[in-house]
């Protein structure tokens, strides 16, 4: 219990350091190193794929060349013979082939009787030109020779690919090859369009309690005002409704409400939206409307806003900032004319609050790591005064402040102490002539065990404490003698803010993400909830309007979309990473950062089966169409594929895809049941025939027309129009195609989520883009009637839900729709393609 707490402590200590920057750094460039290990280990495994691919097709263009040319098979020999590469080669036992090897063999002994090593090279030299002539001469040559291959006993492993046409794709330096359906007659003069659905914000899941302070208020209007992300939400506690404010376009880290209750303050961090910065700034907003009122300091503050408050004695004429820069910047601004009053460094160590004196808009207070601190503001210029300890003891943080009803200063602290501050004349004896009047203690409280995280002032003078490590709400009379507590459950972790509803009712946020109702009287529960650490699991039901949720914070979640709460929530042993509901819709498996998968049952929430696939984290479950298989990708490089019985309950081991060279991040099921695509982190697409033994597909021209169940995989013909021109291969993190087959949702590295016509297979296809994460968006999902999209935040703990507006396509569509749409779009084009833009197919893989 120690341990959290000093860990909860820590948290909000640093919460604005700098030190972060440098570990950032250290894991960008860490995994820039990683990134170009993969890239190598994958271009020689291409490499050497071509390889042996050469040495397959050497012979049959042997065979092709002597057929046109006889006198050609001499000169052959004689450079295969002077470069060594022909002594042990074992390739085919036909007769043709055995003519050629004594061929080879007799040139190389009449080679060894020249004398003249010089004139042998020149006589080599040009006949080798001459034969590369007759290869110049002869353009189907090639295509006779791929016609050969299925006869020298390959059969179905390689196919016959000479028809058709593909495009290839280049993410960091490496070429994608994608085949062309064959019902796209000119892929270049496909048009491409952003699709006629849209999406609209719904509701917002989660809150941001673990790191930020003072960020839960309760309006007039019935409304419970926090943010999470980039989004500040308005939720009405009895309607159960919601409203948001979104011109925020990085995370949001404070938040103030106006004397008048109806204007807004709310500041954001500093970000960058992929090569542009994002400048931190305060918005000044009406909560009737949402509309913008005021921007201030775009330009001037450096890092984030860390803390905000409106002046009260003037009626909220001024607001104040503090910056997360070195300095902790003190800024005062004129809230009507957006104009800068005054500035000042305050410290090098965390701020944490930051108030006007509310009888006079002249005094200010900040407090932070073993400080506090009163200034004054004349005539644009500040004037500072610590506050002395003297005997007390003097606390690592002082964590929160307000003024009370006598105008004295009220501080909680890291020992659980609250402290009364107040004015003494100045000590002329000890500090001689000239000295002047200091702010000491005037007493010592002890309150709670562990820090005082917040403090909030009720009607009447009455004081309400939230402590960390007790995890007590403590309500105390006007001369600060306890009246009433009580205890917050453990899971939802300690109080970090409080909120007075009706001087009973309270809004209790946590450091677990919650936002807990309720009274000293009848307790309290939980109205929000939300994870505590990265996110990356999101899992759909195929029937019900429900999705399920796991993090790093081992928790998983099951959450009801249409009542817009959470079902149920329990805790794992390891971070939970990717999950998938079996069709039948009663079980929901869940993949774990060691190579162990689970399980649950949705209505027992017990684990009804668990398996250990390798020592490395799963990246991705998907059962069959059918629900009779589950494929399991792991970070190992290999896919497990189980067979499933007695409804998704008992699980046996059918098989081990083996053949890629990096980690599976993603993979579909053909709508049979019976194929798998997959892709890697080396952006390797990869196909699989499950029903005929987990075999690979060598040739993937073969799979060019074949229809997928879900299309999730990032790297594909269908969707290759969602990667912008440049991209490193990791700034698309997830897609998701609706049922409907009408649109893709898609989640980048840049906090956006995007919406693209399906298919999409032209590079730069326009999309409709909505922002609101404010991390990376690690995955995105439909419901099952394509009624709304779930996305997820990774860093941000956030969890949006879009409407999905217009359109008209339902959840009926089917392939039909998408397959008609895409060979419609090149019906006028004609029959030849372009010859810049496509080339013939690749030699199949082995």
């Amino acid at each position: 219990m120690d341990s959290s707490t000093n860990s909860l402590d820590d948290v909000s200590a640093d919460s604005s350091a700098e030190f972060p920057d440098r570990a950032s750094l250290m894991e960008v460039r860490l995994q820039a190193q990683e990134d170009e290990i993969t890239l190598l280990k994958s271009s020689l495994a291409d490499a050497l794929r071509r390889i042996r691919l050469h040495d397959q097709l050497l012979p049959l263009l042997k065979q092709q060349l002597i057929a046109v040319n006889p006198g050609a098979a001499r000169v052959l020999n004689q450079v295969c013979c002077s470069d060594g590469c022909t002594s042990n080669r074992k390739l085919s036992s036909s007769s043709a082939f055995d003519g050629v090897r004594q061929s080879t063999t007799r040139v190389r002994r009449n080679s060894e009787k020249l004398a003249n090593p010089d004139k042998q090279r020149k006589r080599l030299d040009k006949k080798a030109a001459s034969s590369a002539n007759l290869l110049t001469r002869s353009p189907s040559l090639e295509n006779r020779a791929k016609d050969l291959i299925p006869s020298t006993g390959s059969g179905s492993r390689r196919g016959t690919y000479g028809q058709g046409h593909s495009i290839k794709m280049f993410i960091r330096g490496r070429p994608i090859t994608m085949y062309i359906p064959s019902n796209i007659q000119n892929y270049e003069d496909l048009k491409m369009e952003p699709p006629s659905e849209r999406l609209e914000l719904d509701w917002v899941y989660g809150y941001r309690g673990r790191d930020c302070r003072a960020n839960l208020y309760f309006l007039p209007t019935g409304e419970a005002v926090y943010f999470i992300a980039c989004v500040v939400v308005l939720y009405h506690i009895n309607n159960r409704t919601q409203r948001h404010y979104r011109k925020h376009t990085d995370c949001v880290r404070c938040l103030t409400i106006h004397p008048d209750k109806v204007r807004i303050a709310s500041g954001q961090t500093a970000g960058v939206d992929k090569d542009k910065p994002l400048l931190p700034c305060v918005h000044i907003w009406d909560s009737t409307t949402l509309v913008t009122l005021q921007q201030i300091g775009l330009g001037t503050f450096q890092r984030g806003v860390g803390s905000v408050a409106f002046s009260i004695s003037d009626s909220g004429t001024f607001l104040c900032v503090i910056d997360d820069s070195n300095e902790h910047m003190l800024s005062v601004w004129d809230c009507n004319k957006g104009t800068k009053h005054a500035e000042v460094k305050t410290t090098n160590e965390a701020v944490f609050s930051v108030d006007f004196n509310p009888s006079d808009s002249a005094n200010i207070i900040t407090c932070g790591k073993s400080h506090v601190y009163f200034w004054t503001l004349s005539t644009g210029q500040f004037t500072k005064k610590q506050g002395i300890f003297g005997k007390y003891k003097k606390p690592k943080f002082i964590q929160c402040f307000v003024f009370s009803l006598t105008g004295d200063v009220l501080t909680g602290d890291s020992e659980g102490n609250i402290l009364t501050w107040g004015k003494s004349a100045a000590d002329v004896k000890t500090l001689g002539k000239g000295a002047k009047e200091t702010f000491q203690i005037m007493r010592q409280t002890r309150a709670h065990e562990g820090s005082v995280f917040t403090l909030c002032n009720l009607q009447g003078g009455a004081l309400l404490s939230g402590g960390g490590k007790d995890r007590k709400i403590i309500r105390w009379s006007a001369d600060l003698a306890p009246e009433r507590e009580c205890e917050i459950p453990e899971k939802y972790g300690a109080v970090r803010t409080l909120a007075d509803v009706d001087g009973e009712e309270l809004l209790v946020g946590t450091t677990r993400n919650a936002i807990l109702r309720g009274t000293f009287s009848d307790g309290f529960v939980a109205i929000v909830q939300g994870h505590v650490d990265e996110m990356w699991g999101l899992a759909t039901h195929p029937s019900q309007n429900v999705f399920f949720t796991c993090g790093n914070d081992k928790q998983v979640f099951l959450w009801n979309a249409e009542e817009h709460k959470m079902d149920w929530c329990t805790t794992l042993e390891e971070y939970g990473l990717c999950a998938d509901f079996s069709p039948v819709g009663s079980v929901v498996s869940v993949g774990l950062s060691t190579g162990r998968w689970l399980v649950l049952d949705l209505f027992t929430r017990e684990v009804i089966s668990e398996s250990t696939d390798g020592n490395e984290q799963l990246s991705v479950m998907r059962y069959s169409p059918d629900g009779s298989f589950l494929a399991v990708g792991s970070h190992d490089n290999f896919i497990y594929i189980y067979s499933v019985t007695e409804s998704g309950r008992r699980y046996t081991r059918f098989g081990r895809c083996n053949g890629h060279s990096s980690f599976i991040t993603h993979l579909d099921w053909s709508k049979d049941g019976k194929y798998i695509m997959s892709n890697s982190g080396d952006y390797e697409i990869l196909y699989w025939d499950i029903a005929g033994g987990c075999k690979l597909l060598r040739n993937r021209f073969e799979s060019k027309d074949r229809e997928w169940a879900s299309y999730t995989c990032v790297l594909g013909f269908h969707v290759m129009g969602v990667w912008l021109e440049g991209s490193d291969g990791t700034d698309i993190n997830a897609l998701c195609r609706s049922h409907s087959e009408r649109v893709v949702a898609v989640a980048d590295d840049f906090c956006k989520v995007h919406l693209f016509q399906y298919p999409c297979p032209k590079l730069k296809a326009p999309s409709h883009r909505y922002e609101g994460h404010g991390s990376h968006v690690t995955n995105v999902c439909f419901t099952h009637s394509d009624s709304h999209l779930l996305s997820m935040g990774g860093k941000d703990t956030c969890i949006l839900q879009w409407k999905v507006m217009g359109g008209g396509g339902g959840g009926g569509g089917g392939v039909g729709d998408s397959r008609e749409r895409l060979a419609s779009a090149s019906a006028s084009a004609s029959a030849s393609a372009s010859s810049t833009s496509t080339s013939s197919p690749e030699p199949a893989t082995t």
